[in-house]
């Protein structure tokens, strides 16, 4: 097949320039379809899009129900798998070659890039969607056999190798992957440094072999864990040069990192200024990283913040209850940690469970040498036990956890510890060491228990009772879990850990299976249901994998580099709207507040099409007050639903959780009051995330799909960055961002604001 040919005489390709044309066809592939292969998946995000150059393929929505609709046909010359590039979502058929085919495809994400800088092929994509949308969605369980375009893992679109590193203060763990598979071709352990002789255990594609390091550094622990990535006999790379990143587990990114950052100058400066506040890792995580500088030349790295998953925490679980001239610093603030652990085992989760991610609510349970809690609702970060340092909360191996700040107090007033000693006994002499006189190993300590040591008994009893009260706290927090997750070394290794610490939680839905608990025996990013049948709750053990996820997240942060660059060089403008409170009712609630047959009445068009101000105004009446006057929205809805600013909770009595409008699960409820009488609503009172309105156009411009998450620039004298905002996608949507009143007074914003997208924060996922 002449791909150039083939391409070039494409009315999508018209237009583009020799070189951008041959790099159109650098990334093009052939594929051969026979009669019955599906291309692309019901209710699965395609990663590819195609141009069919022979045969036909049939568009099928429902192929595998009892009555399928067969929406049509595509023939040579025409496009498949445009609707998913252009909103991100989840397509809404089957195409399937109807005889034996020929196409060219190219991963979404390389190709998105080019056509959005074209728009002669902008024009024709958006015509071509217009054409073909059809309404809805669905998920099919059924897997029927598929042409499988893409094979790469780790959310990668070309092949890559990646260095996942991981630093503390006496080792060194280190993961190889490449983009063939999920599992990594080589890891390594490196123990004991800084004493007389370290211990490096390497396993590669021949199995396990141990090595005895005299007297290494952190430098030499990488030295030698490169060394054996590029043995001759036992390695899985040549040289260096090959790895495409490596990828560095971060203890503390402070409140600028939300996300992974590619390393400079300026990264390190503030992974270093930040040591004081966790000077167990950043020094040492710093050493890793300048050691693999030295080691791998120009090679791309990227720092993975354990902190940066709970900076969307809501500000009343990050705020310290400091006198106001201390609490002005903003570094002075809770920050949550294991992040990396506790993101990458609730995402395993939700997939073992087959719900999404952010519509489910979930208790992790981060339990190795150092433990928390972390309460993710929806997934957005509620709390973690963690705060401001990595010492708050549980009590550990060897640190001692929560403290009154009296006794600390006593100890430097009273005692006579200096600062710097009293540091080393709070993180290295503390916890299940400091309390059983054994050791900080929780096998070694539940070891001696069990043959009856009292210390360790009592441990034991400390550490289960701890986890327990958190545990009971952040249930009632969430208002309800769908799932508790136990995750890291400790926690996936001993069973009767988890059954102390859930014991007498029934009440909670929460119920573990004696047989299910006892076996459940997991290896990294595996799950296994500890739970029994009939509860509410799923206990679950996700083997520990941070490898894996600081690796997915390089993945991303090296990805979305060109997508970056290609936002930072459109200047679309993005208008600004303050949505103030508001309420969307069912057709139902409609008659029981403004009377029988009443239907909703026009007042105002806004900014969406189809969507209006009502006449119509409701009192919104909480637990302490009420709010009056406040504006339907028009069409009627399924669900009723009410929007408030922050300070409006406070005025109702009510604690609003941050959402997308129609996400209700587990929201207060509220009672609405109209002139014809009132009307109860047990759950749907949210404050709206941050989120913007675009077409798929839009979005392509743009170069974001739906429900991504990006950080939108405010120019003016107080320019400003507005991180959080969610991306929504529909041909029915027009250009513009919403939020609400408290933060548009904050920022001081005028009617005529705009944005413009500075970076993409998260990307879309399943």
């Amino acid at each position: 097949m002449d791909l150039a040919a083939q391409l070039e005489s494409h009315p999508l390709f018209e237009g583009f320039s020799p070189e951008a044309l041959a790099r159109i066809v650098e990334l093009a592939r052939p594929v051969t379809y026979a009669a019955g292969d599906v291309c692309i998946q019901e209710g699965e995000a395609s990663e590819v899009f195609g141009v069919l150059i022979s045969g036909r393929l049939e568009v099928v929505r429902g192929r595998r129900s009892d009555q399928p609709e067969r929406i049509g046909m595509i023939e040579p010359g025409e496009c498949f798998g445009e609707m998913s590039m252009l909103t991100g979502n989840s397509t809404v058929a089957d195409v399937v070659a109807t005889e034996p085919a020929q196409a060219v495809i190219f991963v979404q994400e390389q190709i998105a890039p080019l056509l959005a800088t074209h728009r002669q092929s902008l024009r024709f994509l958006t015509k071509l969607m217009a054409s073909r949308l059809a309404p809805a969605r669905g998920r099919s369980a059924a897997r029927p056999r598929r042409a499988e375009a893409v094979a790469y893992t780790l959310g990668a679109s070309a092949p890559m190798k990646v260095l996942a590193v991981s630093c503390r203060p006496a080792e060194l763990r280190y993961s190889l992957f490449d983009t063939t598979s999920e599992s990594p071709r080589a890891t390594g352990y490196i123990s004991k440094l800084y004493r007389d002789q370290a211990v490096h255990v390497y396993e590669g594609p021949d199995g396990p072999r141990g090595s005895a390091l005299p007297q290494a550094t952190h430098q030499d622990a990488m030295t030698a864990a490169i060394e054996a990535l590029t043995a001759p006999d036992t390695g899985v790379i040549g040289d260096p040069s090959e790895l495409s990143v490596v990828a560095h587990r971060v203890c503390h990114g402070g409140p600028r990192f939300n996300g992974p950052a590619e390393i400079s100058d300026d990264v390190k400066q503030e992974i270093r200024r930040l040591a004081d506040v966790a000077p167990m890792d950043n020094p040492y995580n710093l050493r890793g990283i300048e050691a693999c500088e030295a080691l791998a030349g120009t090679v791309p790295q990227v720092a993975v913040f354990d902190t940066a998953f709970h900076l969307r925490m809501p500000a009343a679980a990050q705020r310290c209850a400091l006198p106001a001239d201390l609490g002005r610093d903003p570094l002075l603030r809770r920050y949550g940690f294991h992040g990396i652990s506790h993101e990458g085992a609730a995402r395993a989760a939700a997939e073992f469970l087959g719900v999404r991610f952010d519509s489910l609510r979930i208790v992790s349970c981060h339990m190795g040498n150092s433990a928390s809690l972390s309460a993710i609702d929806h997934g957005r970060p509620a709390d973690n036990t963690m705060g401001f340092s990595p010492l708050e909360g549980l009590a550990m191996a060897t640190r001692s956890g929560d403290l009154d700040p009296a006794l600390v107090l006593h100890l430097v007033r009273r005692k006579g510890l200096e600062p710097d000693e009293l540091l080393r006994k709070l993180y290295d002499e503390s916890g299940l060491l400091g309390m059983s006189g054994i050791s900080g190993d929780m096998l070694s300590v539940l070891g001696a228990a069990e043959k009856g040591n009292p210390a360790a008994l009592m441990a034991i009893e400390a550490l289960c009772h701890r986890a327990r009260k958190h545990l009971n706290a952040f249930v009632g927090l969430l208002g309800g879990a769908d799932a508790i997750v136990f995750t890291g070394g400790v926690a996936q290794n001993a069973p009767g850990l988890r059954a102390r610490i859930c014991q007498g939680l029934a009440w909670m839905g929460i119920v573990l299976d004696e047989d299910r608990n006892a076996d459940a025996d997991v290896g990294p990013g595996q799950v296994a249901r500890v739970s029994a049948d009939d509860t509410r709750a799923k206990v679950l053990v996700v083997g520990s994998n941070e490898e894996h996820t600081i690796a997915c997240q390089a993945v991303r942060a090296i990805a979305q580099k060109p997508v970056t660059d290609l936002i930072r060089r459109q200047h679309k403008a993005i208008p600004l709207g303050v949505s103030a409170h508001h309420v969307h009712l069912t057709p139902e609630h409609v008659e029981a507040l403004f009377g029988p047959g009443h239907t909703l009445t026009w007042y105002a068009d806004l900014t969406q099409p189809g969507q209006f101000a009502c006449k119509e105004q409701v009192t919104l009446v909480g637990p302490k007050g009420r709010i009056e006057r406040v504006r339907v929205l028009g069409p009627e809805r399924p669900e009723s639903q009410v929007e408030i600013a922050r300070t409006e909770e406070f005025k109702l009595g009510v604690d609003a959780p941050i959402r997308m409008s129609g996400d209700l699960d587990g929201t207060p409820g509220i009672t609405l009051e109209g002139p014809a009488g009132s009307v109860h609503l047990d759950h749907g009172v949210i404050c709206a995330m941050r989120h913007i309105h675009m077409s798929p156009q839009d979005a392509l411009e743009l170069a974001v799909r739906d429900r991504d998450v990006v950080r939108v620039r405010v120019p003016g004298e107080r320019s400003l960055i507005f991180g959080d905002v969610m991306v929504r996608v529909s041909p029915d949507f027009r250009l513009d961002m919403h939020v609400d009143t408290d933060e548009a007074n904050a920022a001081e914003l005028d009617r005529d604001a705009v944005g413009h997208l500075d970076s993409i924060q998260e990307r879309a996922s399943a």
